[in-house]
């Protein structure tokens, strides 16, 4: 695992933003590795985004922390040897969970799967057998807000970072939502803003379209609208039945979620409003 740092910063656009980075990591003797620059030019203020991988040394990191939070900068700072630990949270389907939890095990993306969390039993055998901790939390109606204060206490138990939405068919409520801001990465199975909520093959089906797809995006408040992290699609045709896109929509679904965890504990995406820009 390299050793380096990872800085992710945004701000309103300025002439020397990124020379001044720069120059305070050249003068640590820290040596930068990748720096990735994107301008969004808009009307009436421009916005800059920045990417930089660079040396770790005792500090480098202390003096951007204080440089940039005089600037008024917004800034995360990363170390790029620490996993991210990381909770599955899946319901009966288990396509998107075996694609982390093999990708993990092949060490593809720095991710630690601290454990998985289900609202059925099915998965639990295939879980265990891996080796990772399986939690079953039964979810009703009248149990919904206890249920999401178990999945909490569980998630804090394992000191998670990052909860992954692996085909967990159930609507979170906004506080727990709000308790776990930008921290839910969800898989919805359409290429989104079509096809919102439930059945969405079937809604495809109906409509007769030629191109479904799937969306991987940061969970809000509000249902299957988050900053969207990844999508991609599939041609389908008339021979195609509701079932038939849902078996198609599956390796989609996977595939998708997996390059969205993947960047997201690789540190390559930075959230501004209901938007994302993603340095791949």
């Amino acid at each position: 695992m390299s050793k380096h740092y990872i800085l992710l910063a945004d701000c309103k656009d300025e002439i020397g933003i990124t020379s001044l980075i720069s120059t305070i990591i050249k003068d640590t003797n820290s040596n930068i590795f990748h720096l990735d620059h994107y301008t969004d030019v808009q009307e009436n203020e421009n916005h800059l985004y920045l990417r930089i991988e660079f040396d770790k040394n005792d500090e480098v990191k202390s003096l951007l922390e204080k440089e940039l939070t005089t600037k008024n900068i917004n800034f995360q700072i990363f170390d790029a040897e620490e996993k991210v630990k990381t909770a599955l949270l899946v319901s009966k389907e288990d396509h998107a969970l075996s694609e982390i939890i093999l990708r993990a095990n092949r060490q593809e993306f720095p991710i630690e799967i601290s454990c998985v969390i289900s609202n059925h039993e099915n998965n639990r055998k295939f879980v265990e057998d891996l080796g990772i901790p399986f939690h079953h939390v039964k979810v009703t109606k009248e149990t919904k807000r206890e249920s999401e204060d178990e999945i909490t206490r569980i998630c804090e138990s394992y000191d998670v970072d990052l909860l992954v939405l692996a085909k967990y068919m159930q609507i979170l409520s906004e506080v727990f939502v709000e308790r776990h801001h930008l921290k839910i990465i969800n898989i919805h199975h359409s290429f989104l803003p079509s096809f919102i909520g439930a059945n969405p093959y079937k809604q495809a089906y109906t409509r007769g379209v030629k191109l479904i797809g799937a969306t991987s995006h940061y969970v809000t408040e509000d249902l299957d609208a988050g900053p969207i992290i990844e999508q991609d699609v599939v041609r389908v045709n008339h021979r195609h039945s509701a079932q038939d896109m849902k078996h198609t929509g599956r390796h989609v679904e996977s595939h998708v979620l997996a390059r969205a965890v993947q960047w997201h504990c690789e540190h390559k995406v930075i959230v501004n409003g209901n938007k994302t820009v993603v340095f791949t």
